[in-house]
């Protein structure tokens, strides 16, 4: 068996392990990432494309928003359409002058890849049988396949971003941790295509015959999504079919105009919101989907990932160099608290913009429910106050604090 060492071991290459592998070795703290797939097979992850502002710093920190500034745009603003009427929520004059940035998560994978090869920072991608081992202890480890080799990595730290079904979590004994979890009754089929975006700001839309979200990659790239039941497949839906159906449940003026073409990738991701506590365990410290998942609506799991980041990045790095032992512990109750807060609004913009159905969202009947939701959505997007509500938590709230 090869051994090897390194002060943070970082398992799983998205977005999260490369921001945290790239933030440390700014700092000079060294890490190794191990990937259970192949870079391309990351990159051909199709998500979310709005980045809030603490990101974009993160970004630029670690040293790679060259592009994202070249080729991004910032949005001012979003728009709100219930049953065909239009509400713009101004985000940069409710919320002091912050917006979010459009840049696919794709890309912002791309950059951090590129990054990370040229400065040389040892991955394994193509992995297998990754296990971590002694997190309780002062010397864990991680043992893992590469190449039809055996590999032993010891390390002071484990940074799990291996997403929902990785092994970082399932590390944790079950009864060392509590799991959180709402699967909502239906999916989101969406769309990629390269057609200019239907409108410059994104739209979440309600109307009668469900949810659908008008979204974009550039200027020439959009992302449309449909709320289906989760008993549909792809195969039910042809382009034609789509485009039709989208028309529909979008604003009359924008389903006019809207440029149409092939699709180049189709999927139905189902809805959940998860929460896994603590999120962390002797030297194990989990990151984004590994701890928490929630609903696309608001855009906040690339985010909510990113705020991870940023909290144990800082807090290793006080520790490596000022010996912040103390600040360890915190890493879970510090992350949880923002998560929680994600976890509520994208709750929250769900039950205002999805049909349920018969289900209930909470111990009423359906009927009461539309009124309580209705009620809420005059409140939110038909006041000042409301908007200024919704604008804060759309860009983000602040990072937690580490002292």
């Amino acid at each position: 068996m090869n051994t090897i060492r390194t002060p943070v071991a970082i398992i799983g290459a998205g977005p999260a392990g490369l921001l945290l592998g790239q933030l440390l070795a700014k700092q000079g703290v060294e890490n190794i990432i191990v990937e259970r797939v192949s870079g391309d097979y990351v990159l051909g992850r199709i998500r979310a494309g709005i980045l809030e502002q603490g990101l974009v710093k993160l970004l630029q920190e670690a040293g790679v928003s060259d592009r994202m500034f070249a080729e991004g745009e910032y949005h001012r603003g979003v728009e709100i359409a219930i049953d065909g009427k239009r509400v713009h929520i101004d985000l940069e004059n409710l919320t002091g002058g912050d917006q979010v940035m459009c840049y696919g998560q794709t890309e912002v994978t791309r950059d951090l890849m590129e990054a990370r090869a040229a400065a040389g920072l040892t991955s394994y991608y193509e992995s297998s049988d990754t296990q971590i081992h002694d997190i309780e202890s002062d010397a864990p480890y991680v043992t893992f396949s590469h190449d039809g080799e055996q590999y032993r990595l010891d390390c002071d730290f484990v940074a799990g971003c291996d997403g929902f079904h990785g092994v970082s979590r399932k590390t944790i004994p079950e009864a060392k941790r509590t799991e959180f979890e709402r699967v909502y009754p239906f999916g989101w089929l969406g769309v990629l295509s390269d057609t200019p975006p239907c409108n410059d700001e994104l739209i979440y839309a309600k109307s009668e015959r469900g949810f659908a979200l008008a979204s974009m990659r550039s200027k020439t790239r959009s992302r449309y999504y449909i709320q289906v039941p989760l008993t549909d497949s792809v195969e039910n839906w042809s382009d034609d079919a789509f485009w039709e159906e989208l028309k529909k449940r979008l604003p009359a003026d924008v389903a006019e105009t809207m440029i149409t073409g092939p699709s180049i990738e189709k999927s139905i991701a189902p809805l959940r919101s998860f929460v896994c506590e603590p999120m962390q365990y002797g030297k194990l410290y989990l990151l984004g989907d590994a701890a928490h998942i929630v609903p696309p609506t608001g855009a906040k799991g690339l985010n909510l990932a990113a705020s991870d980041v940023e909290t144990l990045y800082k807090i290793l790095t006080k520790f490596y160099k000022e010996g912040r032992a103390d600040l360890l512990r915190e890493y879970s109750e510090k992350a949880l608290k923002r998560v929680w807060a994600g976890e509520r609004f994208s709750w929250w913009m769900s039950n205002m913009l999805h049909d349920y159905g018969d289900e209930q969202i909470t111990a009423m009947s359906a009927e009461m429910q539309d009124r309580f939701m209705a009620s809420e959505r005059d409140y939110y997007f038909g006041t000042e106050e409301g908007k200024t509500v919704v604008a804060k938590q759309y860009v983000g709230l602040p990072y937690p604090t580490v002292e």
